[in-house]
């Protein structure tokens, strides 16, 4: 998941020299695709290029970290995408032949005005903004990822939710031709995961266009996927087709599959182990294979924007 702190600047010594970099970007650009190396969890912070479809109307960052960024090449290299395979670089292996143009998202269920967007809609939304969010996934990596969007209310806003709407559904693609996982019956295919409303309506949930200044590669998720910095990775649904607003709690597919160990929730509670591992520290990606690890924080660290949404609730039953 991700850690924020409001309007919080990257110090000078974090930031890359814009003429290192265009001439890295250079370099690799002659070289071809396949002078980059996949990265490992060892990885170096090394700067690396972003994708080549740049986005426009980039907003000034208004909500980022303190943290250096993973590097491109680890963020790209370095995925959780069953649909491509269950192996960190298979989806960069395998994701590069799914068409993502033209795309149609589906909005329908408990809504007033249901309504299919492409993906010229959403870019025309709302003016992207940068957001730097550190992205945990539940085996315990993490990264500082800078993503491109919107908060998810402004879209879920154009179809005017009704009173009977408690709960968002995301439905992802499924794409035999291209996704060689779906051969797999490790899930439930398409994958679905879910949030309640007002979760979804939160200003941190984020609609993802992009990531370092482009369009989203397809193994992080091109078109569009979901980013919920306050839960685990696997929450943040990618590649998303179709979302309905629904009354009751639905379930979504890792608990179809594995409800002994995946609720619906996933909010990062350190004092919460998983069944087979721990959830109370984790490696950063790209911080070198002998760098401590990092203790791990309630709400990933997000406590002080989100707490309020559980008010009440027993955090470890339901986190």
């Amino acid at each position: 998941m991700y850690l924020l702190k409001y309007k919080a600047s990257i110090p000078d010594s974090e930031i890359t020299d814009e003429q290192v970099w265009r001439s890295r970007r250079t370099l690799l650009g002659g070289l071809g695709a396949g002078a980059i190396a996949l990265a490992a969890p060892w990885a170096s912070t090394r700067a690396a290029p972003s994708p080549e479809q740049p986005l426009k109307h980039i907003s000034p960052e208004q909500w980022g970290s303190s943290e250096t960024r993973t590097s491109f090449s680890d963020v790209s290299s370095y995925n959780n995408f069953y649909e491509f395979g269950t192996d960190k670089a298979d989806p960069k292996r395998h994701a590069s032949k799914m068409p993502t143009r033209p795309w149609q998202l589906q909005i329908e269920g408990e809504v007033l005005k249901p309504r299919s967007f492409d993906l010229d809609d959403l870019l025309a939304l709302q003016s992207l903004e940068e957001r730097v969010y550190r992205l945990r996934c539940v085996e315990g990596w993490s990264m500082v990822i800078p993503w491109l969007g919107y908060s998810l209310s402004a879209l879920l806003k154009q179809v005017e939710p009704t009173a009977n709407a408690k709960y968002v559904l995301f439905e992802t693609a499924a794409m035999p031709k291209y996704m060689p996982g779906l051969r797999s019956p490790i899930l439930n295919w398409p994958y679905t995961e879910a949030l309640r409303i007002d979760e979804a309506m939160h200003p941190l949930a984020m609609l993802g266009l992009g990531v370092y200044g482009a369009e989203l590669p397809a193994q992080n998720g091109a078109p569009v996927r979901l980013i919920v910095p306050w839960k685990y990775g696997f929450k943040s649904a990618k590649s998303i087709v179709r979302i309905q607003l629904v009354e009751k709690m639905p379930a979504s597919s890792w608990m179809l599959v594995a409800p002994h160990e995946y609720g619906f929730y996933a909010n990062v509670n350190p004092d919460v182990p998983h069944p087979r591992w721990s959830q109370a520290t984790e490696r950063r990606i790209g911080a070198g294979l002998f760098a401590p690890r990092i203790e791990t924080q309630l709400f990933n660290g997000y406590g002080t924007e989100v707490a309020a949404l559980y008010s009440g609730m027993d955090l470890a039953r339901f986190c």
